[in-house]
């Protein structure tokens, strides 16, 4: 059984927007979420901008009881499904639940939780920490939450590949559906891991980017000559797919169809990216959407501002697509709402999604001196409206190695 699988909700929780109308439209503005940390450590860091979302109160959505055992990545988790579920105005009767599932994408889980646990035990030398810091802080929680919530009894499983986590899970999802194992599936992923200790980590490893001398916001320069790194992030999103038949039977709003998706392993360096391995998926992708290089019309770049990365997706695009790399936009986002890590790819995604409902591309900004090496369309600093676009790509590419690259386009009954 092969089916077609489409997108019929969207959320996102993101230091852009706390709604997709606000991401997209502060996207396409240009505006950046990035600015010099808040939290009570921030003087203990040497590198001080991270992209956080911003006027956040948990309180605002969750009773104390229940926020003692939900964690913070798991709150954004449960307010994107909120949004999308909405969004998709999903009703699912008894006999429906047992083929409607959660598949999420997390790189670390409850940070939080964890360090706090080892601050308490290592640092104050107290015996006893939070009673459920195990359920709090396992990778899996945000998506048994989204399982409890609305009663799915399908597969529920977490995906832990890096950057790549939330894009695996989405592509995962199409497959489950696509393959006739579900009906619906609530797809996508969150993160929440700005603490002391993983930003430490994080400037330990050397590719955090410096803050810009003249504007905080700026720090983030994906293609650009000057660019010097990521900028950590937090967030989720959580996409509704559906069989396409069902959808268009119960008349829900339909996004766009998955047209495509394919994964690699680069399996040559734990940290270093390889253009070789990130074609594989490229390809794998468009021979799964049975699609050309010159279908897709608008590509939204993994892009982190890292010197290798930028320069190795570039060369990727460019033997996937052949000539047709320099007519194709591809925009980095990550230059306004950072890295969410295992969340990424599928805040990603659904802003390709919307560039795709919209029919307008989002900008890189910070792009006022491009790299010699990176000379494709890159959308410097200005978005795009009234452009025409049938079809796009978004990619995702994580340390260890894992390659997951989505396709949407339009759907046509």
């Amino acid at each position: 059984m092969t089916r077609r699988v489409v997108i019929t909700g969207l959320g996102v929780v993101s230091p852009v927007g706390k709604n997709t109308t606000e991401f997209f439209d502060n996207l396409m503005a240009g505006r950046s979420g990035i600015s010099v940390s808040r939290a009570s450590f921030a003087d203990k860091l040497s590198i001080r901008i991270s992209a956080q979302v911003r006027d956040y109160n948990p309180a605002d959505h969750f009773s104390k009881i229940k926020l003692t055992g939900i964690e913070r990545f798991s709150q954004f988790a449960l307010i994107a499904a909120e949004q999308a579920v909405k969004d998709a105005q999903l009703l699912l009767s008894e006999q429906e639940l047992h083929r409607a599932g959660v598949y999420m994408g997390s790189g670390m889980g409850g940070a939080t939780t964890l360090e706090e646990g080892y601050v308490e035990i290592f640092q104050r030398e107290n015996p006893r920490i939070k009673p459920l810091s195990v359920l709090l802080g396992m990778n899996n929680a945000a998506a048994s939450h989204l399982s409890l919530a609305y009663h799915l009894q399908g597969p529920n499983v977490t995906f832990a590949t890096a950057c790549a986590s939330s894009a695996i899970a989405i592509g995962e999802a199409y497959r489950k559906i696509k393959d006739g194992y579900a009906d619906v599936m609530l797809a996508g992923g969150s993160e929440s891991l700005l603490t002391q200790g993983i930003i430490k980590a994080w400037e330990a490893l050397r590719t955090l980017a410096r803050e810009d001398e003249h504007d905080p916001a700026a720090s983030c320069k994906p293609f650009a000559k000057d660019r010097s790194g990521l900028v950590l992030g937090e967030g989720a999103a959580v996409l509704v797919l559906e069989d396409a038949e069902r959808a268009v039977k119960r008349g829900a709003h339909i996004y766009a169809e998955i047209a495509g998706y394919d994964c690699s392993s680069d399996a040559s360096h734990i940290s270093k990216p390889d253009y070789v391995g990130q074609t594989r998926a490229i390809l794998g992708a468009l021979h799964n959407a049975e699609m050309d290089p010159q279908d897709i019309h608008y590509i939204n770049a993994h892009g982190t501002a890292t010197l290798a990365g930028d320069i190795e997706e570039t060369k990727a695009i460019k033997q996937s697509m052949g000539d047709h790399a320099y007519r194709v936009p591809v925009t980095s986002t990550k230059s306004m709402h950072g890295h969410l890590m295992g969340a990424t790819g599928a805040v990603e995604f659904i802003a390709a999604v919307l560039a795709l409902e919209h029919q307008a591309i989002p900008p890189t900004i910070n792009l006022h001196q491009p790299d010699p090496e990176c000379d494709l369309d890159y959308v410097p600093n200005v978005g795009r409206r009234g452009v025409e676009l049938n079809a796009v790509m978004s990619n995702s590419f994580a340390f260890g190695g894992t390659n997951a690259v989505l396709i949407a386009r339009r759907f046509e009954k």
